[in-house]
This record gives structure tokens, sequence and C-alpha cells, in this order.
């Protein structure tokens, strides 16, 4: 376990603003040489360059269904383990079950609020997000992008984006606003893969066109609303990023079976789900093997292709013995944490609220306060 006294006494480490500016490590100037012959998956040389052009890519019809049904069936089973457990602790009197895909988790969140968090705070990667992750032509398309020695970035996310719940409901960020400060000079491609079509009615993604190409990282805040997510506001952006979101926003609609394709500077966020249904989603990011993976030395990244080894198989051992809710929460705690505890917790706390001001209080920012100051007194004895 990480030292929790590096957050108590050495905070200007981890503070998140940096005048620092490296656009050549994000923009057009940081595509690879495009291969002449192209593998199954990558683009189209001028589709690369759009990507790194305006920071983000639409690609439709990247996944064939097939490929996607055994996580619907993973994550039926998620929610169906959740209401179980739910039930059998007293805390729901209905199982639910004759709700479907789109419909079952909202009626759980109706009966225990929260039940959506607990939802994504997955330990191990279940099997049928390995292959999605690890899927040959998704590597290839990364290959293109970031060399052919991967790893897989333990900043994983399972979205559970019922409707009409704040929770689910995503500010404007940079994914680096999440991350230590390490990852400010390291490229982090992401995939939003949707697993029903995502509109603007069911909370599509929207991004800030060309907001990466300053190279910069904003001043965030803490946390958003009744959320543990970092908040990036528009004048902030405006002042650092030179993004006019009259000029730059650009919402971003993808059908199932599509993506879309990021990286860890440009702003984003997640618009409100004001359907009727469910809308589920995974982001997936890699990284060069090599790279710091940026959670604070808590969890390493898993390397999922090597130049030296064409036939590499990956080893899933290590990244799964780690859940990184778990670690990020003792990080904080400064302790081990008590895992019957965190069975029903429903909230969410990590290093970031460190990096930036804490501007809003709800129950997540109440308990990291109230475990960090735990923290600060256990060093403070041991000292």
């Amino acid at each position: 376990m990480a030292d929790p006294s590096i957050l108590v006494n050495d905070a200007e480490k981890y503070r998140g603003f940096t005048e620092e500016a490296h656009p050549e490590l994000f923009d057009i100037r940081a595509m690879l040489p495009q291969p002449e012959v192209l593998k199954p998956g990558q683009l189209p040389e001028e589709k690369v360059r759009q990507y790194f052009t305006d920071g983000y890519l639409v690609i439709e019809d990247f996944f064939r269904d097939d490929e996607l049904q055994p996580v619907r069936d993973c994550i039926n089973g998620i929610v169906d383990d959740l209401a179980q457990k739910l039930y059998k602790a007293g805390k729901i009197k209905n199982l639910y079950e004759e709700y479907g895909f789109t419909e079952r988790l909202t009626k759980i969140e109706n009966e225990f609020p929260g039940s959506n968090i607990i939802c994504s705070k997955l330990g191990a990667v279940p099997e049928a997000l390995k292959e999605l992750w690890s899927n040959e032509r998704m590597l290839n398309l990364v290959e293109q992008l970031i060399g052919p020695d991967i790893a897989g970035n333990p900043a994983w996310n399972l979205r559970t984006k019922v409707p009409r719940n704040i929770v689910t409901t995503v500010p404007w960020h940079q994914d680096v606003s999440y991350l230590d400060n390490d990852t400010y000079k390291v490229f982090i491609p992401t995939a939003w893969i949707p697993f029903v079509d995502a509109n603007e009615e069911n909370g599509c993604l929207e991004v800030a066109d060309k907001g990466h190409q300053s190279g910069r990282v904003a001043t965030h805040q803490c946390c958003w609303g009744d959320t543990f997510y970092t908040i990036l506001e528009e004048d902030e952006m405006e002042k650092t990023l030179d993004v006019d979101l009259k000029r730059d926003a650009r919402p971003l609609p993808v059908k199932s079976g599509g993506l879309v394709l990021f990286n860890n500077m440009i702003p984003h966020r997640s618009l409100p789900n004001v359907s009727e249904g469910i809308r589920w989603s995974v982001d997936l990011r890699w990284q060069k093997a090599d790279a710091p993976a940026g959670l604070w030395g808590l969890k390493n990244g898993v390397v999922m292709r090597s130049s030296k080894d064409p036939n590499f198989k990956i080893d899933w051992t290590e990244f799964d013995a780690v859940n990184r809710h778990i670690v990020q929460t003792e990080f904080v705690k400064g302790d081990k944490a008590d895992l019957e505890e965190e069975e029903f917790d429903t909230t969410i706390q990590g290093p970031w609220m460190k990096k930036w001001d804490i501007v809003h209080m709800n129950k997540h920012v109440d308990r990291f306060l109230k475990e960090e100051q735990k923290a600060a007194e256990n060093a403070a004895n041991k000292a």
C-alpha cells in the first residue's frame, strides 16, 4: 500500500495545475509514420490525422454485435449479483428479475440509491470485457497511435448511466485531472464504447473540438454536484485551453457497434440521460507499455502487446489482484479498507480529490475529508 503521508505531508507535489505545456505530445506532431498495408481494424491515414488534429474521432461499425453481446450478458450478470446481495441484506424488497438490460438497474437504484455506483466499482476485469479490451482489431488500431508495445491503463470504467441521475452525468473535464502528474507527458488513447445506441437524449459524449492542442492541463475543482467528479469551468477552458464552447462543443452520437476515440487531454463531458432506458458503456484506455499508469503507484497497467514477442499472451494475474477502487480508498484512509463495509458503500474517493480545490461538499467529499484527517492524525502519531 502506498504511504498515505504522501498526500498529507507533500500536498504541493500533488497539486494538479502546471504552467507546463506539451502540445507536441498530443497533436499532429505525435502522429507516427503510418503503415502502407493496414491490418484489420486500422484506419486510413487521413482518419488518424483527423484524430490527432481534432483530439477525437467517431468510428462507426467497428465491433460486430456478437463481440458486444457477451459484454451485455456480463453486465446482466453484474446487475443480478448486485440485486441478490442487496435483497439478501434486506436493502431491497424486490429482485426486479422481470426487467431487462436497459431497465433493471434503474428499478434497483430507485429502491437503493447509489446502486449504480456499487455496480461500477468492479475489481477484476470480467472476461467479456477482457476480450473486448484486447480485441485484435482494437489493438491494431491502438498500435497506429502509440506503437507496437501496448499496455492497458488501469483507469477503465463501466458506465451505469441510469436515467435522470446526477451521478451518471459527468461534467466537463480532462481525463488527466484524475491521474497523477506523471501522465501529463503521456499520451493515453481512450475508446468509449456504448452497448446501446448513444444519442443526445440518453446522454452521449460531448467534446470540445481541438481543446487538447495547447497541451495544457487546466485548473479543475472538486467535486461536482453530488458526485466525485472533477469540474472544469467554462471560463477556465477559455482562458487556459483556448476553448469557446459556443464554437467548439461537439455532441458525439454513436450507434452500438461504434466507438468514440479520444485522448487524455481533450475536454469532454457526458450529457444527461433524459430517456427512459439505461445507457450502458465502457471506457477503455491504453498506453505505451513502458509509460507510467498514472495511479500514484497503486496499480500498474497490463501489457497487451509486445514488439519483441509476436505470440505474446496477456497475463492478467497481477492486474486482477489489485482492486483499483479498494486501493484508492486505502490510499486516502492510510489504512486497510473494511471490505464488508465497502460492499454496500455508495461513495467513491481517490487521490484526485487532493489535487484540486474542494468547492462543493457532498457525501463523497465528506468521507474523503474525514479519512484524510484520520490519515493525518495517524501520520502525526507515528512521527
